[in-house]
């Protein structure tokens, strides 16, 4: 039997990866990295960074293979991201299988944040339970929404009341949910927030957050719309790629 671990590691700070990961991280026999493309090296690079900084077993193999890209020319976004999963899930099959020969042994990917928030990774564990032998086991991580809300020193909710979590596409598609004060963007490359109106409404925002190259901006959205814009621009053109959520608080 393969034992997947699916770690998580935060947002890119070595500092946030807890002891329970680094264990069991030294516990795999076979960590797998995916190369996301030449824009996004530096992500395959920050996993390998991890693993300099915390793997002292000898024994513990690192192997990098090429992602499948989602075909964004799909019609249908829920079968794009569908057909996705499954060809990620091949991807891992076919490394599994080629360095675990037997099938069995200790396996393990770095999840960026938490496996269980926005992640695809337990989906597609999911599918390969279905192809092999597998038992998933899975060690929280920071998650993007508590690295932002720690950075900007800000706490998550206002008192007793509910906070929402959703997407950038979310967003665009049904305006602020309904009765909420607080909302939590992830998944937003359009920047979404440009879809509301901003009366009313303070943005935390943050680009690779706890990372080296983090840059928070804040204030009321219509003042600080502009400067996120720029901002997140920049960042994506010195890196190839950004990582950015944001929280934005609205009175009743």
């Amino acid at each position: 039997m393969i034992e997947l671990t699916l770690i998580g590691i935060g947002t890119g700070n070595p500092g946030h990866v807890t002891l329970q990961a680094v264990a069991a991280m030294n516990a795999a026999e076979l960590i797998l990295i995916p190369l996301k493309g030449a824009d996004k090296s530096d992500l395959a690079g920050l996993r390998r960074a991890l693993c300099a900084e915390h793997l002292t077993n000898p024994a513990t193999k690192v192997v990098e293979f090429d992602l499948p890209v989602r075909d964004a020319a799909t019609p249908s976004y829920r079968k794009g991201v569908d057909d996705w999963h499954d060809a990620i899930a091949e991807a891992w099959l076919a490394q599994i299988t080629a360095q675990c020969p037997d099938l069995s042994g200790k396996v393990a990917l770095l999840v960026w944040g938490d496996p269980s928030l926005y992640d695809s990774t337990l989906r597609i564990a999911a599918r390969l339970e279905k192809r092999l032998a597998l038992r998933t086991r899975v060690i929280p991580g920071i998650t993007a929404i508590q690295a932002l809300c720690a950075a900007h020193a800000i706490p998550l909710n206002g008192i007793g009341a509910p906070v929402v979590i959703t997407t950038g596409r979310q967003i665009r598609d049904h305006g602020w949910p309904a009765a909420a004060e607080t909302v939590v963007v992830m998944l937003d490359g359009e920047c979404s927030f440009q879809s509301l109106d901003p009366q009313g409404i303070t943005i935390w925002w943050g680009g690779c957050v706890a990372m080296q190259e983090e840059v928070l901006v804040a204030g009321p959205l219509a003042e600080v719309t502009e400067q996120i814009l720029s901002t997140r621009a920049a960042l994506r053109a010195a890196h190839g790629w950004v990582m950015d959520i944001y929280l934005m608080r609205r009175a009743l």
